[in-house]
C-alpha cells in the first residue's frame, strides 16, 4: 500500500434547529472555515452535499446530531487547522451551539491516500473508539497512533458502506 492520509470525523448534538437563532453564529462561519480548510496545508477531502458542507445530512437517529468528516495528509496539518486557525475561536464557543457529549465525537484514523471514508465507516469508528478506547483502528488527538501500514494493509474496507460523496 502506499502512503497513509489521516481522517476525522467529529460529531456534536445541536442545542436547537439549525436554522433557528441558537445555531445562527455557527451557520454564520461555517462557509469561512469550509474555505479554509478547503487551502489549508495538507488538506485533502471534506464530505459535503451539495450546499458545500454536511450539515444537511443526519445519519443518527437523533436529527440534531451532525457530523462533519474529513482528511488531511498528516496529523500535524489537522491539528494545525483545529488549533492554529480561526477554527481555534468556534472550539472555544462550541459549547454556544453544541451540547456535551457523553460518549466520544471526535475519532482520528488512518486511511490509504485516495480513500474517502464514508459515513457509516466514521461512525463504526466512533463507536468503536467509544467502547474499546483508542486504538490502531480509532484514536484521538490526546492519545494518537502513527500511522501503521500494516494495520492499514489488513483492514477489511469492505465491512463499510461506501462513501457516496466524491466531492
Amino acid at each position: 500500500m502506499g502512503r497513509l492520509h489521516l481522517a476525522q470525523v467529529n460529531i456534536g448534538r445541536m442545542r436547537g434547529e439549525l436554522d433557528g437563532p441558537v445555531m445562527s453564529g455557527f451557520v454564520a462561519r461555517l462557509d469561512e472555515l469550509n474555505a479554509l480548510a478547503d487551502v489549508s496545508p495538507g488538506f485533502v477531502w471534506r464530505l459535503q452535499t451539495e450546499q458545500g458542507n454536511a450539515t444537511y445530512l443526519r445519519p443518527y437517529e437523533d436529527a440534531r446530531i451532525l457530523v462533519n468528516l474529513s482528511v488531511w495528509e498528516s496529523l500535524d496539518d489537522l491539528r494545525r487547522y483545529v488549533y492554529r486557525t480561526a477554527h481555534a475561536e468556534m472550539l472555544r464557543n462550541r459549547r454556544e451551539w453544541f451540547e456535551t457529549l457523553e460518549a466520544a465525537f471526535v475519532a482520528l484514523l488512518w486511511v490509504p491516500a485516495g480513500h474517502h471514508p464514508s459515513v457509516d465507516e466514521a461512525k463504526k469508528r466512533l463507536d468503536h473508539l467509544q467502547r474499546n478506547g483508542p486504538t490502531a483502528f480509532a484514536f484521538s488527538f490526546r492519545t494518537p497512533f502513527p500511522a501503521d501500514e500494516a494495520f492499514a494493509d489488513s483492514t477489511d474496507w469492505s465491512a463499510f458502506e461506501p462513501c457516496p460523496s466524491l466531492s
